[in-house]
């Protein structure tokens, strides 16, 4: 089943391959310049630290709605082991079986593609089982702090979390950034609430999932004029789902990961960070979410933290 005409309408008007050059790996993540970290750095006042990931656990968002992701195991593989001989100093190591993508993450520019092809025109085929992705896999993300702005639209449209059935437009973009006295400008890394993730903290891990909020097709454009870095938000399927366009399955991954080679994360929790910002009135803030840097990965666990 081919993509329909209203996809690839929007994928010429948001498109961004060749714009940093034919070897660009990194799209948007251009846009933040040390300019934009430094501007990002003085929105730092009261120094609050708002931690934005959801903990690693075995009872974690994945229900089985994505096949292939588990929720993270953990296991001791030494308990107050005295290396050295006994009376020596012992230690305690552990390890983890997880998908990339099983909690809080970044999705990398090859987490998806379409009609053969992934972020700057490069083939899908250069992703590999053995080598992972050769081209735009998270390990290209040399770092990954900016100006963060959080778009608390289930607030600007007066409600604590939205409707399954809600698409996110650019008009509720608008409403939200006018809820924020602000402007989003370029390289600044958009957080988007739902509120959708109360449902997962409330313990009912098929309702976060199915159905749920999230963006609409329509959302990339709106990201493009601002030349957005990165965008996250609080579902686990990131755009509305099921679809607004009846069997077009994940086309706001297609356009902003594969056509604008922009970053986007799911299941940030941003419960907390709303009442902050309500509470001191301002919605910008310094926000750090390295990813972590695995070889080919095509997505990866971070741990974002956002400074007012």
């Amino acid at each position: 089943m081919s993509l329909p005409a209203e996809f690839h309408d929007i994928a010429k008007r948001v498109n961004n391959w060749g714009r940093w050059g034919a070897d660009d790996e990194i799209g948007t993540l251009n846009l933040i310049t040390d300019a934009v970290v430094r501007e990002a750095a003085a929105t730092v006042r009261s120094g609050l630290r708002v931690p934005l990931a959801l903990p690693l656990r075995q009872d974690g968002v994945q229900s089985g709605l994505v096949p292939g992701r588990i929720n993270p195991t953990h296991t001791m593989v030494q308990i107050n082991q005295e290396l050295f001989g006994p009376g020596t100093v012992a230690t305690s190591d552990d390890m983890a079986v997880l998908s990339l993508q099983t909690a809080t993450h970044w999705d990398a520019l090859t987490h998806a593609s379409h009609s053969g092809r992934i972020y700057n025109g490069r083939p899908a085929a250069t992703i590999t089982a053995h080598g992972g992705a050769e081209f735009s896999g998270i390990d290209k993300v040399p770092h990954l702090v900016s100006r963060g702005v959080l778009l608390d639209v289930a607030r600007a449209l007066g409600t604590d979390r939205l409707p399954g059935d809600h698409a996110v437009t650019p008009e509720d973009l608008a409403a939200a950034e006018e809820l924020a006295g602000l402007r989003v400008r370029p390289g600044d890394i958009v957080l988007v609430r739902t509120g959708q993730i109360q449902a997962y903290l409330a313990g009912d891990t098929h309702a976060y999932a199915y159905p749920s909020p999230g963006l609409s097709i329509r959302t990339p454009e709106w990201f493009r004029a601002r030349d957005v870095a990165a965008v996250a938000n609080d579902t686990l399927t990131f755009e509305i789902f099921p679809p607004e366009i009846e069997n077009l399955w994940l086309g706001v991954h297609a356009l902003d990961l594969v056509e604008m080679g922009m970053l986007q994360g799911q299941n940030w929790n941003l419960e907390a960070l709303s009442t902050a910002c309500a509470q001191e009135k301002r919605y910008a803030f310094l926000l750090s979410a390295m990813p972590e840097p695995f070889t080919g990965a095509t997505g990866t666990p971070v741990a974002p933290v956002a400074v007012l």
